[in-house]
C-alpha cells in the first residue's frame, strides 16, 4: 500500500511577511504627521496670544499718553497753564515700555517720531491757541497711527476669537479715536466762538465734521463692547465692563445732544459742549483700562488652554506610537516563533525520511552461517575427524 507523501507547507512570500510591518509603518506616518501639525498649529496660536499681550501692554501705555495729550491741548486752547507733569510721566512710562518690547512690535521708529513731537510741544507758548490746536492735532494723528501700528504688529487685529477681537478693536482703535476727536470738537467750539463773524460758517462746518468723527467711533466702541459681552462665555466680562460702559454711553449721548446746534439756529454753546466733552473723556479714561485688563485676562486664559492642548497632543501622539510599536514587537515575536516551528518541523521531516543505520549484531551479508537455522549447522573440521574417532 502506497502512503501519500505529506504536502509541503507553503512558505509565505517576502511581501506577505513584510505586509504587517508595512501597515504599521503606514499608520505611524500619518499619526506623526497629525501630531506634528497639531503641535505647530497650537504653538502658532500660542505665540500669537503671547504677542497680543505685548500689544495690550503697549496700548495701555499709549492710552495714558493720549489722555494727557488731550488734556494738555485743552489747556493750551483755553489759555490755561499747561501742566506737563502728567504728560511727562505718561511719556516716560511709554518710553520704558517701548524700550522693553518695541523691537518685537516694530514700533521704536514711530515712537521716536511721536516722542520728538511731544518734546517740541513743551517749549510752545500758550499765547496762540490756534497754532497750539494745530500742533497738538499733528501729534495726536501720529499717536493714533502708532495705535494702529501696535495693533497690526502685535496681531491684535487678527485675533481669532470674537469677544477678544471686539475688545481690542474698542480699546485700541475706537476709544482712542473717539477721545482725540472729542477733545478736538470741544476745543474747536471754543476757537470758533472767538473767530470773526466772517469765519463762523467755516468753523461750523468743521464742527459738523468733527462731531461725526467723535460720535461714530464712540458708537462703534459701545456696539463692539455690547457684542463682546453678549458673545463671551466669560461671565466676569459682563460684570466688569457693563457699569463703566453704561457711564460712557450716557456721556456720549450727552455729547451728541450738546454738540448739535440749537433748534432754529446754527450756534453751539461752547461751554456746554466742553463740559460734555470732558465728561466723555473721563468716562473713556475709566473704561479703557477695564477693557484692556479684561482682554489681557482672556489672552492669559487662552494661553493656558493652548498649553494644555499642546501637551495633550504630545501625549496622544506618544501613546499611538507606543501602541503601534508594541504591535510591531508582537508581530516580530510571532514571526520568530513561526521560524522556530518551521525549523523544528523540517528537522523532524528529515529525520523520518532517513533509513536507520545497520545494527552491529546483524550478520554480514557474505556470511552464510548467519542464515542457517539453529541445530543444522555443522563445523567442517569436527566432521572430518568423526570417522577417525569411530575407527579407534
Amino acid at each position: 500500500m502506497t502512503v501519500p507523501a505529506p504536502r509541503a507547507r507553503r512558505r509565505p512570500s517576502t511581501l506577505g511577511r513584510l505586509l504587517p510591518l508595512l501597515l504599521i509603518g503606514a499608520l505611524l506616518a500619518p499619526v506623526g504627521l497629525l501630531g506634528t501639525s497639531a503641535w505647530r498649529q497650537t504653538t502658532a496660536d500660542r505665540d500669537l496670544a503671547v504677542r497680543e499681550r505685548l500689544g495690550v501692554r503697549y496700548l495701555t501705555a499709549l492710552g495714558s499718553v493720549t489722555d494727557a495729550l488731550v488734556e494738555a491741548q485743552s489747556a493750551a486752547v483755553n489759555n490755561r497753564q499747561v501742566s506737563s507733569d502728567a504728560l511727562n510721566r505718561a511719556v516716560e512710562e511709554a518710553a520704558a515700555v517701548d524700550a522693553r518690547i518695541g523691537t518685537e512690535l516694530l514700533s521704536q521708529e514711530r515712537w521716536a517720531g511721536v516722542r520728538a513731537k511731544l518734546e517740541a510741544l513743551r517749549g510752545r507758548s500758550p499765547a496762540d491757541p490756534e497754532s497750539a490746536y494745530t500742533a497738538y492735532g499733528e501729534v495726536s494723528d501720529l499717536l493714533l497711527a502708532l495705535h494702529r501700528k501696535v495693533r497690526e504688529s502685535s496681531g491684535l487685529v487678527r485675533d481669532p476669537v470674537a469677544d477678544s477681537y471686539f475688545l481690542q478693536d474698542s480699546a485700541g482703535q475706537e476709544l482712542p479715536e473717539a477721545v482725540v476727536a472729542t477733545g478736538r470738537l470741544a476745543d474747536l467750539s471754543t476757537l470758533v466762538a472767538r473767530r470773526p463773524a466772517a469765519e463762523q460758517p467755516r468753523g461750523l462746518l468743521e464742527l459738523t465734521g468733527l462731531r461725526v468723527a467723535a460720535l461714530a467711533p464712540a458708537s462703534d466702541a459701545v456696539d463692539n463692547l455690547r457684542s463682546a459681552v453678549d458673545g463671551s462665555e466669560n461671565t466676569d466680562l459682563g460684570a466688569n465692563v457693563l457699569t463703566p460702559l453704561d457711564t460712557y454711553q450716557r456721556s456720549v449721548e450727552a455729547l451728541a445732544a450738546y454738540s448739535a446746534p440749537a433748534r432754529g439756529t446754527s450756534v453751539v454753546d461752547p461751554g456746554q459742549l466742553s463740559a460734555a466733552g470732558l465728561n466723555a473723556h473721563r468716562a473713556a479714561r475709566q473704561l479703557q483700562p477695564v477693557i484692556l485688563a479684561e482682554l489681557d485676562a482672556l489672552l492669559v486664559e487662552r494661553i493656558d488652554e493652548l498649553d494644555r492642548d499642546r501637551w495633550q497632543t504630545v501625549a496622544a501622539t506618544a501613546l499611538a506610537v507606543l501602541l503601534l510599536s508594541w504591535l510591531a514587537a508582537l508581530l516580530f515575536a510571532a514571526r520568530g516563533r513561526a521560524r522556530r516551528r518551521a525549523t523544528m518541523a523540517a528537522t523532524h521531516a528529515e529525520t523520518a525520511d532517513t533509513p536507520p543505520p545497520p545494527d552491529a549484531w546483524q550478520p554480514v551479508p557474505g556470511d552464510l552461517r548467519g542464515l542457517q537455522p539453529a541445530g543444522t549447522a555443522r563445523d567442517p573440521e569436527p566432521a572430518q575427524w568423526g570417522a577417525f574417532d569411530a575407527a579407534r
